[in-house]
C-alpha cells in the first residue's frame, strides 16, 4: 500500500507505520504547484547576474566565488560527491526510509526549489525498495546532516553505494535493476539535498518510537517487582498523584495500579504489614517514570514538528519572488530532544536496576530466597545477571550526558557553532539496545520473584506477562548458562512482545503524540 503524504501535516503515528512497515510513500499532488513554482524561480536566478547563494555561487566559506551558469549542473555534482566523506556502519534499512521520507516532505512544502523529477525520484526509489547506503558517522548537525544526506543524492546521481532486492551494489546497477534513472542535478537542487535535518530527525525518531515501548515496558516490569517483593500499592492511591499535577505521573500509577489488581499477593499481605514505606525504586516509579513519559511527549512534539519543517538553505519564497539564506539547517531542537530523550532512558533505567538490586538482595526482598535460586550456595541464580544490570545503567548513565552542549567550529570557522544532533541521535540506539536487557532481567527476576510465592497468584494481567515470558525463558531451578535466557528476555522487551501482553493506556505507551 502507498501512503500519501501531506506536507507540513505528516503526524508520528503516520511515520511509525512508514518506519515499521517499510511503505512506498507519494507526496500528496495538491504539494506539486508550489514545488514548481519554487523550481521556477530557482531557475530564473541561474540565469541572472545577481549573486544568490547555493545557485551561482560557492558554498560555506566559497560563497563569495562566482560561478557561471553553464557550470551549473557541475556546481551541484560536485557539492555532492565531495560531501560524501561518511564512514562507519551502514544506517539501517528501515531509518534510511524514513531519513527518505522525511527530505520528501521537506522538499514537499514547495521552498526549496527542486524540480519534480527530483521529488519523483525518492518516491520512486521508496517504492521500488533502492535504499541508498548511509555511512552513520560525519554529521555535526549544522549546515544539515550534510555527509549523510550526500550519500543519500549520491544515489540519485548514480553514484556510491545502494541496496536493492537485499544485496549492496553500485547505485548505478541499483537503479538500473529497478528500472529508474539516474537524474542530472539542476541549479540548488544538490544543495537542497543535502542541506537538512532528516538524518538527525529520523535516528531521533526511531531512538523516541523505542524508548515509548522500553518505557511502557517499565511499567509492567515495575508492576511485577512490586508484586514480588510484596509491595504496598497504597502509593498509588490516584489522590497522591492528582495532588501533584503532573500528567505522567498520574497515568503511570493508575496503569500500575490497574496492572495488579486482583493479585492474591497484594491481597495477602493488605492487613498487619509491618513495612510503612517500601524503598524508592518501587514507591516512586509513577514519579520517575511518569517524568520520563513527559519529557518523551515533548520530545515528540519538537521532532514532529522538525518532521514537517523546511530545513534546507538558502529558503525560495515564491509568494515574495525571494531566495533567502537563513539557518533552519541547524539541528539545535533535534539535538535538545533526542538529549531529553537519553535522559529519560537513563533514568527510567537506573530505578529498574535498583529494582533488580533489590529482588536479588535477601536481606531487602522480604524472604525470597538469595538471588531468587532455589538452592543458594550451590547456585549463584540471579547473582551476575544483577551485575550486568549494573554495568548497563552505568554505560547509560556516561551516554545521557548532553551532546549539544558539545559544539565544535567547522569548515573554516564559517559555521562555527554546531549541534551535534546526530550524535545525540545515534547514541539513543544503544541506550535502548543497553535499558531492554535491564528491563528483560527486571522482567525474570520478578518472575521468579512471583513463582516463589506460591501458592498465592499475581494478578491476571501480570500472570500473563509472566506466561509470555516463561514461553521463551524457562523458570531458573538450578545454574544454567545464562546469556541466552538474558537476550531471549531483551528480545521480548524490545520487540514489545511482553508489553503487547497486557492492556495499558494510550498515553503511557506513546500513543496519539
Amino acid at each position: 500500500m502507498t501512503i500519501t503524504l501531506i506536507p507540513g501535516a505528516a503526524r508520528l503515528g503516520q511515520l511509525q507505520d512508514i518506519w515499521a512497515n517499510e511503505s512506498a510513500v507519494m507526496l500528496d499532488p495538491a504539494a506539486h504547484p508550489a514545488i514548481e513554482a519554487a523550481a521556477q524561480l530557482v531557475a530564473q536566478a541561474a540565469q541572472g547576474d545577481d549573486p544568490v547563494y547555493g545557485i551561482n555561487t560557492g558554498f560555506g566559506k566559497l560563497a563569495s566565488v562566482k560561478i557561471a551558469s553553464a557550470d551549473t549542473s557541475t556546481l551541484q555534482r560536485n557539492l555532492i560527491l565531495s560531501h560524501c566523506c561518511g564512514v562507519g556502519e551502514p544506517l539501517d534499512r528501515a531509518t534510511t526510509r524514513l531519513m527518505m521520507v522525511l527530505k520528501l516532505l521537506s522538499l514537499g512544502r514547495g521552498a526549496s526549489g527542486v524540480a519534480m523529477q527530483t521529488v519523483t525520484l525518492i518516491e520512486a526509489m521508496l517504492g521500488k525498495g533502492v535504499t541508498p547506503v548511509i555511512p552513520s558517522q560525519g554529521s555535526v548537525g549544522a549546515s544539515g546532516d550534510l555527509a549523510p544526506l550526500a550519500h543519500m543524492a549520491a544515489t540519485m546521481i548514480g553514484e556510491g553505494e545502494a541496496i536493492f532486492n537485499g544485496t549492496r551494489m553500485s547505485s548505478a546497477q541499483a537503479l538500473q535493476m529497478a528500472g529508474l534513472e539516474a537524474i542530472s542535478l539542476g541549479a540548488k537542487e544538490g544543495l537542497a539535498l543535502i542541506n537538512g535535518t532528516q538524518f538527525s530527525t529520523a535516528c531521533a525518531l526511531v531512538g523516541l518510537w523505542q524508548a515509548w515501548n522500553n518505557a511502557a515496558t517499565s511499567v509492567l516490569t515495575c508492576a511485577l517487582s512490586t508484586d514480588a517483593i510484596m509491595g504496598s500499592t497504597a502509593p498509588l492511591q490516584d489522590a497522591i498523584h492528582t495532588l501533584r499535577g503532573h500528567k505522567g505521573q498520574i497515568a503511570v500509577a493508575r496503569a500500575q495500579r490497574a496492572l495488579m489488581e486482583g493479585s492474591e499477593i497484594r491481597e495477602s499481605h493488605r492487613d498487619g504489614d509491618t513495612r510503612v514505606q517500601d524503598p524508592y525504586c518501587i514507591r516512586c516509579q509513577p514519579q520517575v517514570t511518569g517524568a520520563a513519559m513527559d519529557l518523551l511527549h515533548f520530545a515528540g512534539q519538537t521532532l514532529e514538528i522538525e518532521a514537517n519543517a523546511v530545513t534546507d538553505n538558502p529558503l525560495v519564497l515564491v509568494d515574495d519572488g525571494l531566495i533567502v539564506s537563513g539557518g533552519n539547517f541547524h539541528a539545535e531542537p533535534v539535538g535538545f530532544a533526542a538529549d531529553q530523550i537519553a535522559l529519560a532512558l537513563s533514568e527510567i533505567g537506573a530505578i529498574a536496576q535498583r529494582r533488580v538490586a533489590l529482588m536479588v538482595d535477601p536481606t531487602l526482598s522480604h524472604d525470597l530466597p538469595p538471588f531468587l535460586t532455589p538452592d543458594p550456595g550451590l547456585n549463584s541464580g540471579l547473582m551476575i545477571a544483577e551485575v550486568t544490570t549494573a554495568a548497563l545503567m552505568s554505560e547509560n548513565k556516561h551516554l545521557a550526558n548532553p551532546c549539544t552542549t558539545d559544539s565544535t567550529p567547522t569548515s573554516a570557522n564559517q559555521e562555527d557553532h554546531v549541534s551535534m544532533a546526530a550524535h545525540a541521535a545515534r547514541r539513543l540506539l544503544r541506550m535502548n539496545e543497553n535499558l531492554s536487557v535491564i528491563l528483560g532481567v527486571e522482567a525474570m527476576c520478578a518472575a521468579q520473584g512471583i513463582e516463589f510465592r506460591a501458592p498465592l497468584q499475581t494478578s491476571p494481567a501480570l500472570a500473563k506477562a509472566v506466561a509470555v515470558l516463561r514461553a521463551d525463558v524457562p523458570k531458573i531451578v538450578k545454574d544454567r548458562y545464562m546469556a541466552p535466557s538474558i537476550e531471549a528476555a531483551a528480545s521480548l522487551v524490545a520487540t514489545g512482545a511482553l508489553v503487547n501482553a497486557v492492556d495499558l493506556p494510550a498515553f503511557v505507551k506513546g500513543q496519539g503524540t
